[in-house]
Order: C-alpha cells, then structure tokens, then sequence
C-alpha cells in the first residue's frame, strides 16, 4: 500500500515549502501594504519593520524559487525567515505555548511560531537535498 507512495518522495518536498512559503508571502505583504500599522503594533523602528517585512517577503518567495533554481537561494531564504520567528517568539509569544489567544497573550503563543522555527531550520539545514534525497545542488526542474 505505502510502496504507492514511494513515487512522491521526490514531490514531497513542496508540502513544507508551500506551508513555509504561504504563511510569509502573506504576513510578509500585509506588513509592507501597511507598514506604518506595523510599526504602530509592534512598537518596533521603521527601519526595523521594514527589515522584517522584507525577510518575510523575500523569504516566503525564496523558498518557492529555490526549488526552481538553486540550493543557495532555498538556504538563504531559510536563513532570512529564522531571526523573524525568533523575533516573533521572544518579544511577543513567549510565556505560552498554546497557540489559543489569552488575555496575558492576545495573538497566541508559541507553538505555531515553533513549527515554523523548525521548518525554516530544515531548508537552511538540508537546501534543496529534501527535493529528492541528494546531498545540495540544484532541484530537478
């Protein structure tokens, strides 16, 4: 029954990424379509929003265009979204890890952010080797 499956280990790959990739992109383009509220929520400088919203963005689409492109861009967009969760998840979720708003936590805790944490870790760690199995290099087009 599993033996089925075994001719999608190569496409697996794109599960994590479009998980990754979705939640950026998304938190990503609303922070730059309103990067003042964001300032104004996170109580963080202009130019230190302006840098998260950037990683977002660029590491939401860097690790869709990693797996067309190269191993670099897969890792480097790893590498871009880690001090964004890390910031996420000490200055904001810490102190509870339900992801379930509270009055102590009204945007959750830190279990979604963990997750992600994680994911991030394992482009930065395995580049586009998850793909198909082979140790770096480019993805199969």
């Amino acid at each position: 029954m599993f033996n089925a499956l075994d001719s999608l280990k190569p496409h697996a790959h794109w599960l994590l990424r479009i998980a990754l990739a979705s939640v950026f992109l998304y938190h990503g383009f609303g922070k730059v379509m309103n990067l003042g509220g964001f300032v104004e929520m996170s109580g963080l400088p202009m130019p230190v929003a302006a840098l998260v919203a950037f990683a977002e963005v660029a590491g939401g689409a860097g690790i869709i265009v990693g797996a067309f492109t190269n191993d670099l861009i897969t890792r480097l967009a790893g590498l871009a979204i880690i001090p964004v969760l890390l910031g996420a998840i000490f200055m904001v979720h810490w102190g509870q890890w339900n992801f379930m708003p509270s009055e102590s936590h009204p945007t959750g805790g830190i279990a979604f952010q963990t997750v992600l944490l994680l994911i991030a870790l394992y482009f930065l760690v395995m580049g586009n080797a998850a793909d198909s199995g082979r140790s770096g290099g480019s993805a199969p087009a």
